[in-house]
């Protein structure tokens, strides 16, 4: 898969992860598991990408002796996540026309 394909469907993925509630690396991993494949070292750089760009707050809580730092989908989360979604469909119009099945792309 294209890389900058690949980085940007892994992110929205990963704000997907957060929807419902704040989650911290090791959950975001793993509940991500059973759909794709992601290891530490791209799970991080790409939650500081959606920190930055304000997808994503952080903050950090102590458990059993240690800081754990959540992650927290924002409202601009939310909204790149909708975003996608409306987008999807020319995604698969163009999916669909690199297959060489164009029945769908007169839609």
């Amino acid at each position: 898969m294209d890389t900058q394909l690949k980085r940007g469907v892994l992110e929205i993925c990963v704000l997907a992860a957060m929807r419902d509630e704040d989650a911290y690396g090791y959950k975001i991993i793993k509940d991500l598991s059973p759909f794709m494949e992601v290891s530490e070292s791209t799970l991080y750089p790409i939650l500081k990408r959606l920190e930055q760009s304000g997808c994503v707050t952080e903050y950090s809580v102590e458990h059993n002796g240690r800081l754990r730092k959540y992650y927290r989908i924002t409202q601009t989360g939310h909204e790149r996540i909708s975003e996608f979604l409306s987008d999807w469909g020319s995604v698969m119009r163009a999916y669909n026309f690199i297959r060489g099945d164009e029945s769908n792309d007169k839609k």
